[in-house]
């Protein structure tokens, strides 16, 4: 079992944006009157993801409006992020579901109930209505930041043009275990005219670190658009990996083979871990990323890619 890391950012109170002024709670849209695109920054998908709080709170408090288009400033499962306790920090990622894999038509429109799914029915329109959407995350290990996107050119163009974080996992069939927010309708199509969807994985969940760059990534999303005013983006090499599989964990018993955080090599045919009887091999030479800390059955256990 993974220790404690240390929390350098906790959660407040976001009950002043509760009201929004949307007529949905805790979301806040700003149109400039002028032509432009209408850009969503969603925070909290995760109720312990706190850099997005961050970078959310930041915008509003700083009074950020967009130059052109229209800005959309969403915080999501605040439920689960209210129910935070220090003293088990990962355990507000979620009430019920993972808000970040319902985003389908079925699960949407079904007869199944939890806290995520009203939730992700409130937002839906909110999605919906949305041209480029920043979907701002955080890691339980401490490891480098990424982008995680569908493998479409516009969604690269984005990441590579700001150019952190520069490491990028791109997803060729999508996620494999569920449909996150950037996959919803149609930002989850190749031959549609939606614009970008991208998660940025900013950090460790606690680190004061994660939050800053929340922040830097947030606003350099908007300037890509321009909505706020130009910034000068990174020049650093960058790092492409192509998802290959996502492992589900299916009994108590999912182990890896040696202690990992992320980012660790596997040559083809090693064995990364094992689930009860089941052995998870790498396919090929390849990279695992967002291992998971603890074994919960339904939960990914591990992403399977391949250097681009």
């Amino acid at each position: 079992m993974s220790t404690q890391p240390p929390l350098e950012v906790l959660p407040r109170d976001l009950s002043a944006y509760r009201a929004g002024n949307t007529g949905i709670p805790y979301v806040h849209r700003f149109d400039s009157g002028k032509p432009g695109p209408h850009v969503l920054v969603n925070a909290l998908t995760h109720g312990n993801e706190l850099c997005g709080m961050v970078a959310a709170t930041h915008l509003l408090d700083q009074g950020v409006r967009p130059a052109v288009g229209i800005l959309t400033v969403s915080f999501a499962n605040v439920a689960a992020y209210e129910s935070f306790d220090p003293g088990k920090p990962f355990a507000s990622r979620q009430l019920v579901h993972n808000l970040n894999r319902i985003w389908s038509a079925e699960q949407l429109e079904g007869s199944e109930d939890s806290p995520e799914l009203r939730r992700a029915r409130e937002l839906r329109p909110v999605v919906d209505a949305a041209d480029h959407i920043l979907d701002l995350h955080s890691t339980s290990q401490e490891v480098e930041p990424f982008w995680v996107y569908p493998n479409f050119a516009r969604n690269a163009e984005l990441a590579l043009a700001i150019g952190r974080p520069s490491v990028h996992l791109v997803m060729p069939e999508g996620l494999g275990s569920g449909t996150p927010v950037i996959q919803h309708g149609r930002h989850g199509r190749a031959d549609s005219n939606a614009g970008v969807a991208l998660v940025a994985e900013c950090g460790q969940h606690f680190r004061q670190a994660t939050s800053d760059l929340a922040v830097e990534v947030t606003l350099d999303f908007l300037a890509y658009f321009g909505q706020i005013a130009p910034r000068p983006f990174a020049k650093t090499p960058q790092r492409r990996y192509q998802l290959l599989q996502t492992y589900v964990i299916r009994t108590p018993e999912f182990r890896f083979t040696r202690p990992v955080k992320g980012f660790e090599t596997f040559a083809a045919g090693e064995l990364i871990a094992t689930d009860g009887a089941q052995e998870i091999r790498a396919p090929e030479d390849c990279t695992i990323l967002m291992p998971a800390r603890e074994a919960i059955v339904g939960r990914e256990g591990v992403y399977i890619a391949r250097a681009l």
